[in-house]
């Protein structure tokens, strides 16, 4: 297999087919433009390309209108395959984005090609100095790498004309161990290789020289000779030529059994080493900080990269990027002070100044380097290439360490690292080095909090810290886990012995203040990322500071476009190239971050730059964007609703192919919406800013059913109500206060809910406003009848029903027929509950709602139950489950278990009545819904009992009853009489 020699981790193969592997297990690499793209970028060997480039590379002339968009596809995917479990903030990517490009950065040795090209390497260098034997082992371990046809299963130009190239290399390859091969002695043992490469390759004279020669040198004159004719006929018919000199004068020497063609005495003596001339031995580290703290697992990983230089085939570079602030400098040197025992020969170090405007030009810092090493000024050579070349050749055979700080770019690092192996390098920037070929990337991230306790202990005075340990960490979190500035918040306090670490929270609450506070002499924090947004273009920097603008957690590609007002392409461009940057972290793909003092750097700078004009319209375009996938969301959880219809929706968002998708959208965003519904809450003067918020509220009722977000919606609705309140906006009121109906009624509040959901009823009917008249009718109507007021329920029913046909929605007749069922039943009236709810179904099924007729079997499926229909009902439960299940609403599923227990409670089936009760009160707990956990553990006693297990079933009736008296539920009322016949009810 190729690339055998590397254990574990990830490996690739381009000397034959393109494949990858990970420890020993090959990847499913795609379809073949899909393969050519991942050939492209090996064969970039971490440099980047642009996607230009790519196209042209994979599709040539031919390339369809839309192949940048197909080619980031293929790049995703192979994100996916290469690096699927990637954890969000432990390391970089391995294929990343560059710039406008991207670059696939390899680990060491895990190429096929570039072990071919060391054993190549090698052998020259073994050739040089007189040791054949060596040069012929390394040149067929370099062979041995091929597998076939170089880039098999590769399509397009590139592909054809690498392929082509690398087929080449490697016949040259051959024919170059032929000739070692030969002046070893081994004619005999070749002659069987090279009739089968001639026949292979009849028109390579070169071959057909070896071949003959290693006939002539095996006393075959006469077979050596014959080869002649037979390539001089074959150049001849093929290509209207005549051998080249040297075969004919091979030829000619053969026929005169010329004496120099017999062979050479070899004798293999090791390269005379000539003594290293006496250098000086620089140490240039800067001093290492005395308090250095944490990073522990970071700075093993670099003295394992670094210690491995003494037997490295090249030279380790450890390139640390992150944001300002973060370390990367006292990481650097500390590393390099603890490590300075592996580099004898010295230490070198440069401040690059890639941050500033005036960054070192590289052959500066080689000038000041060469004059470090003992080269006198006045033969240091002007031209930069010079000064590299000799660099290098001074490095070579020594073992020294390059410490190159705060470099800009990759162009600017290059000629400074060493080329020979003993040397190693560590690099810092704040840019991601990804185009720095054979660079290890260490992605430099904020400290863990107790590593910044402790560095703000080791600074301010563990005494002070012990005494006051809640406050200190709430200082290190307000710092972000930042060390520069837990550094700075700790230097003040050490310097001034009056103050308290609580008095330091306080400082720091203030948002609009705590970037005045992080500063402390010459130390500000503020004053560092000023630094890496000074470097922006034009784009990035508006990027950058509108982005500051949502308050949400983070912020998806599509969301981040809106803001921008861009397509997601080119905000994929700008975003990229911020997290390059370290001003923006992407935190999975396709979405992004700040750390929080950086957005409080970047909304400082955007009070200051960006008129609020364009504030107000930036965050409007979020709220549009969320409100119009919302709304596509709930068109499909909710097929035939009138709501969705009903919503003031400004712009275009995300659309959804099915349930599945649309729900898992709301709860991937629901954090990011929540905060977008409180910000425009907070600040709306005028219905029109708050009504996308209330709508927003409205569309996103189908998390209501995921039961991931029941604490937010509360603080949300809440929020719209009382903005609502204060500007008299009653559109608004009454979407905020239906669904805190709908939260008070899944909290089974029924009594509060109901007051709710009156008081829109009143306010829609008085508006004449239709976007929850409908579904209030009908919420009015389950919360009646759960407090078993059957009759009126079903009159709230009734009149939902005629609202729903009036306005031509017959899913809203569905849905009012399926829920009516219940109450029909709770007055004994079944054959009518039955009825209601099959003629629910039929609606359901025939208008194609796969949400509506999850819904109505549901409660066919409990109608079903109640009057003895047992396997229909399990049947109709199992349907609905399934569905539930693969679209996330978790809180049905809860529902649809406890029903399926109560059916097999009744078939006597009491240990699939356990295992449906037990499922039911795991999801009711996860997703903190008590009226579902004391529903679940009502059957899960009542299956237990069946079982005979009356311990564990009075015990779960009895915490079924306490959260029922807690909710104020009437279903207490039920367990009291039951659980007081037992004698178990507690005081």
């Amino acid at each position: 297999m190729a690339g055998q020699d590397i254990e574990g981790g990830l490996r690739f193969a381009v000397l034959g087919p393109v494949r990858a592997w990970r420890d020993d297990q090959e990847l499913d690499l795609g379809t073949p433009l899909q393969r050519s793209i991942l050939g492209m970028l090996l064969m970039r060997e971490g440099r980047a390309v642009t996607p230009s480039e790519m196209i042209d590379a994979v599709w040539g002339e031919e390339a369809p209108p839309r192949a940048l968009g197909a080619l980031r596809t293929y790049v995703s995917r192979l994100r996916t395959v290469l690096e699927p479990d990637r954890p969000a903030r432990s390391r970089p990517e391995l294929l990343t984005s560059v710039g406008r490009g991207y670059a696939l950065r390899l680990p060491d040795g895990s190429l096929d090609l570039t072990r071919f090209e060391r054993r190549v390497a090698e052998a020259e260098a073994s050739r040089k100095s007189g040791r054949l034997t060596d040069a012929a082992r390394a040149l067929r371990a370099a062979v041995s790498l091929f597998e076939g046809e170089p880039l098999a299963g590769a399509v397009g130009p590139y592909a054809e004309h690498q392929r082509d190239r690398l087929a080449e290399r490697r016949i040259n390859v051959i024919e170059t161990l032929m000739d070692v091969d030969l002046e070893l002695g081994d004619h005999a043992s070749v002659v069987s290789e090279l009739i089968a490469l001639t026949a292979e390759h009849p028109l390579r004279e070169r071959l057909r020289a070896q071949l003959m020669l290693a006939y002539y040198r095996c006393g075959r004159q006469g077979d050596a000779l014959n080869v002649f004719t037979e390539t001089r006929v074959a150049l001849i018919d093929e290509l209207g030529i005549e051998p080249g000199t040297e075969l004919t004068q091979l030829h000619h020497r053969i026929l005169a059994a010329d004496p120099t063609l017999a062979l050479a005495e070899h004798h293999e003596q090791p390269e005379e080493e000539e003594p290293a001339p006496e250098l000086p031995r620089p140490a240039q580290l800067p001093a290492a900080v005395n308090d250095f703290t944490g990073r522990r697992e970071i700075v093993g990983r670099l003295r394992t990269l670094l210690s491995a230089q003494a037997s490295s085939e090249g030279v380790p570079v450890a390139a640390i990027c992150g944001i300002g602030g973060v370390g990367k400098t006292t990481l650097a040197v500390h590393v390099a002070h603890a490590t300075a025992d592996l580099f004898p020969d010295g230490q070198l170090y440069v401040d690059l100044r890639g941050n500033t405007g005036e960054a070192t030009a590289p052959e500066s810092a080689l000038g000041a380097f060469l004059r470090a090493l003992g080269i006198p000024a006045d033969v240091i050579p002007e031209r930069p290439a010079e000064r590299s070349a000799l660099y290098r050749s001074i490095l070579a055979d020594r073992r020294i360490l390059v410490l190159l700080d705060n470099a800009r770019d990759a162009e600017q690092v290059s000629p400074l690292l060493p080329g020979s192996p003993g040397c190693a390098a560590i690099v810092t920037s704040r840019v991601k080095l990804a185009d720095l070929p054979s660079a290890r990337l260490i992605d430099l991230d904020v400290m863990e909090p107790d590593e910044a306790l402790s560095l703000f202990a080791a600074v301010a005075g563990p005494e002070r810290v012990a005494a006051e340990h809640g406050a200190a960490m709430d200082v290190v979190a307000a710092c972000g886990f930042l060390p520069l500035a837990v550094r700075i918040v700790a230097a003040r306090l050490a310097a001034r012995p009056s103050w308290t670490v609580a008095s330091l929270v306080s400082r720091l609450t203030d948002e609009q203040r705590r970037l005045d506070e992080l500063r402390v002499g010459n130390l500000a924090v503020e004053a560092t990322f000023a630094l890496g947004y000074g470097q922006l273009e034009a784009a990035q920097a508006r990027a950058f500071r509108l982005l500051s603008l949502p308050s949400g957690p983070d912020i998806s590609l599509g969301a981040a476009a809106a803001v921008l007002s861009m397509t997601p392409l080119e905000t994929e461009d700008l975003l990229e190239s911020l997290v390059d940057a370290s001003l923006l972290e992407a935190p999975a793909p396709g979405r992004y971050r700040f750390h929080d003092l950086i957005r409080l750097f970047a909304r400082r700078i955007l009070d200051k730059t960006e008129r609020p004009q364009a504030r107000t319209m930036a965050l409007r375009r979020l709220l549009g964007f969320y409100l119009a996938s919302a709304q596509s969301a709930h068109r499909l959880a909710y097929e035939g609703s009138m709501i969705a219809d009903n919503l003031v929706v400004v712009g275009s968002g995300r659309e959804f192919g099915t349930v599945q998708e649309a729900v898992a959208w709301l709860i991937a965003e629901g954090d990011s919406l929540f905060a977008a519904i409180n910000q425009a809450a907070g600040s709306s003067r005028t219905s029109e800013q708050l009504l996308p918020a209330g709508d927003l509220l409205v569309a996103m009722e189908p998390l209501l059913e995921a039961g991931t977000h029941t604490r937010e919606f509360g603080h949300g609705t809440r929020a719209v109500l009382a903005s609502a309140q204060r500007i008299d906006d009653q559109g608004s009121e009454l979407r905020a206060r239906y669904v805190l109906g709908r939260v008070l009624f899944a909290g089974n509040r029924l009594a509060e809910a109901e007051a709710q959901f009156r008081i829109v009823h009143e306010l829609s009917v008085a508006r004449e406003e239709k976007v929850v008249t409908g579904e209030v009718m009908n919420a009015l109507a389950v919360v009646v009848g759960r407090q078993r007021r059957h009759t009126e329920a079903l009159s709230w029913f009734e009149s939902a029903t005629g609202f729903y046909r009036a306005n031509g929605v017959p899913a809203g007749e569905a849905l009012v027929l399926s829920y009516s069922a219940r109450d029909h039943l709770g007055l004994g009236r079944s054959e009518d509950a039955i009825a209601a709810a099959e003629k629910g179904l039929a609606i359901f099924t025939e208008i194609g709602s796969g949400a509506g007729t999850a819904r109505a079997r549901y409660h066919l499926g409990i109608v079903l139950s109640r009057v003895g229909r047992l396997t229909e009902a399990v049947h109709h439960h199992a349907e609905c489950l399934a569905f539930f299940r693969a679209s996330k609403q978790r809180v049905w599923e809860q529902r649809v278990c406890s029903r399926l227990a109560e059916t097999f409670i009744a078939a006597e089936r009491h240990t699939d009545a356990v295992r449906h009760a037990e499922e039911a009160l795991v999801v009711s707990r996860e997703i903190g819904h008590p009226y579902g956990e004391a529903l679940s553990l009502t059957v899960l006693g009542e299956a237990l009992k069946g079982l005979g297990d009356t311990g564990r079933s009075t015990d779960c009736l009895r915490q079924a009853f306490k959260i029922f008296t807690r909710l104020g539920a009437p279903e207490a009322g039920d367990l009291k009489v039951l659980l007081d016949g037992a004698q178990v009810v507690e005081s």
